[in-house]
């Protein structure tokens, strides 16, 4: 595999195209149970800020936002796939949807690392 040539996904109509460096560490994907990411029950992958692009497609996709409003999640337009978003534990990193490239095999991810996102530390009060 070319390490110079990013990696490219695309949602399911290909109207959004995101890029992603070559050596993305998909092996370490994982799922989160947080109220919205386990309806959609998608393994992403972690990739810092400043390492992915939209390429492709920015005009027609949508953001969603609730609680804290950390998070930012992004789905075509269109089409309507979840193609990455912003992480609320650490919002200089982005988690990218695995199944928008094509070279994911799905069955190697059956049995991904679960994030406790119902318990995120951010939702914790502290006392004063």
């Amino acid at each position: 595999m070319n390490t110079d040539k990013p990696l490219i996904g695309s949602c399911h109509c290909g109207a959004v195209a995101i890029a992603v460096p070559a050596d993305t560490d998909f092996a370490s994907a994982r799922r989160c149970d947080c109220s919205f990411c386990r309806r959609r029950w998608v393994p992403t992958a972690g990739v810092r800020a400043d390492r992915i692009s939209v390429v492709k497609g920015a005009e027609v996709l949508r953001l969603y936002q609730f609680n804290t409003r950390t998070a930012e999640h992004y789905f075509c337009g269109i089409c309507g796939n979840y193609t990455h978003h912003r992480r609320r534990s650490d919002p200089d990193e982005f988690g990218v949807n695995i199944t928008c490239f094509d070279h994911i095999d799905m069955h190697d991810y059956n049995d991904v690392a679960i994030a406790d996102g119902i318990n995120h530390p951010r939702d914790r009060k502290t006392s004063s």
